[in-house]
């Protein structure tokens, strides 16, 4: 398939034409590739998703507050969401990367994914304004917000691992920077996340540290609760 039959096929998985097809790719090109990147649409798309979502979620949860929709917003909008969405989209076969980036797995790293799922909804806001792009987001996210529970979301990661290992009266993780990449200005994060008595470590990723602390808990504490169950490899 040629690049601009993969165009068109994304265009069509995305709901949207673009009248300005310079948007779309700019959108679909990382930094490494040239100085027409992406990264101020991911800017501008990073507002325009949390304010499309807010908004479905102020609808979807009528009786919650401030606190636990922003608690709830911060979970669907992560890195891992934004990456699974890139997937579905099919955005790893027509993102513009450097020789070098592309041989190092460039297309199917998470953190250049998620930015690239905020660049196109900045660049469909830029061709069409907020309607289309508050679509875009619906389609992508609409399905998780209306399965997600917000109760389940009261309690960040981090918090929610260190309780559970404290009500087990074991000692509270650790943490520490496994790798950093990127130019000062857009690093990403590698950190592991650890509890050393247990003899298990999961890795998140993540553009800030904390970005990468919150995920790499979420995984050890999914880790962990999977082991907890009877039968599982810590009770086994």
């Amino acid at each position: 398939m040629t690049m601009d039959a993969r165009l068109d096929a994304l265009q069509a998985r995305l709901g949207w034409r673009f009248t300005d097809p310079r948007l779309l790719q700019r959108a679909l090109t990382h930094r490494s590739f040239g100085a027409d990147h992406n990264e101020r649409l991911e800017f501008l798309g990073d507002a325009v998703l949390n304010l499309a979502v807010s908004s479905l979620l102020f609808d979807r949860f009528a009786g919650s507050d401030e606190g636990d929709l922003t608690r709830v917003r911060a979970h669907l909008v992560r890195e891992d969401s934004l990456h699974r969405a890139a997937l579905a989209l099919g955005l790893p076969e027509v993102l513009r990367l450097s020789d070098g980036e592309a041989r190092g797995g460039g297309a199917q790293r998470p953190s250049i994914l998620a930015d690239a799922v905020e660049a196109l909804i900045g660049a469909t806001y830029l061709d069409g304004g907020f309607d289309p792009a508050a679509q875009l987001v619906r389609q992508l996210f609409g399905e998780l917000i209306s399965s997600t529970d917000v109760d389940s979301w009261t309690k960040d990661a981090k918090t929610e691992l260190q309780e559970w290992l404290q009500a087990r009266r074991l000692p509270v993780p650790t943490y520490r920077i496994v790798a950093t990449r990127g130019q000062a200005h857009a690093q990403t994060f590698d950190v592991e996340c650890a509890a050393p008595t247990l003899g298990v470590a999961e890795q998140g990723e993540g553009r800030s540290r904390r970005a990468a602390e919150q995920e790499a808990a979420r995984r050890l504490l999914a880790k962990l609760k999977a082991s907890d169950r009877p039968g599982g490899p810590l009770r086994s």
